[in-house]
C-alpha cells in the first residue's frame, strides 16, 4: 500500500517501529517538501515488501560502488523520475535515509546520498564518511553525506 507523504502534518505512518520514528518522519517530510516545491512531484512511499526492486537497485549500487551493506531493516522506499533524473529513496528502521540520484542522460550527475535522522548514531557501515549538519524545521538536525556513482546502473 502506498502512502502520500504530507509535509504539513508530519506523520509516522509506516515508520512506527523505528526508535527515532518522529525524526525519521520529519526527514521523510523534508524530502517530500523539496520535491513538491522544486518539481511539483507528490512524494509517495510504499512498504519495503512492495518495493523490493527499488531496494535491490539501491543495495546493488552501494555494494558494487563502495562495498556497503546496510545492516538496518528497510521500512519504506520510493522510486520516481523528475525531469531527466531517476530518484530512489529507502528509509531504514534505524533512522537512515539513502537516496540515489541518477541522471538518465550520459555524463549527467549520479550520486548516493545518506541522511541520518536526529538522535541516531552513525551506522558502522558508514563510519568512513564525514557528515555535514543541516537544520530543518521538519526534521531537526539532519546529518548528510554522499558519494559520486562511477559505474552504469
Amino acid at each position: 500500500m502506498s502512502y502520500v507523504v504530507d509535509f504539513e502534518t508530519v506523520s509516522t505512518v509506516g515508520l512506527e517501529s523505528s526508535p527515532v520514528a518522529e525524526a525519521l518522519a520529519g526527514l521523510r517530510a523534508n524530502e517530500a517538501r523539496y520535491f513538491k516545491n522544486k518539481y511539483g512531484h507528490v512524494f509517495t512511499v510504499e512498504a519495503a515488501s512492495d518495493a523490493e526492486a527499488t531496494i535491490a537497485w539501491v543495495s546493488r549500487i552501494l555494494a558494487e560502488e563502495r562495498g556497503i551493506v546496510v545492516a538496518a531493516r528497510p521500512l519504506e522506499a520510493t522510486a520516481f523520475q523528475v525531469e531527466n533524473i531517476r530518484m530512489a529513496y529507502v528509509f531504514y528502521e534505524d533512522g537512515l535515509s539513502i537516496n540515489v540520484m541518477y541522471t538518465v542522460d550520459e555524463g549527467g550527475k549520479r550520486a548516493v546520498g545518506f541522511k541520518l535522522s536526529d538522535g541516531m548514531e552513525v551506522p558502522a557501515e558508514l563510519g568512513a564518511f564525514k557528515f555535514a549538519r543541516q537544520k530543518s524545521k521538519l526534521a531537526g538536525t539532519i546529518r548528510g553525506s554522499y558519494f559520486v556513482i562511477k559505474n552504469e546502473y
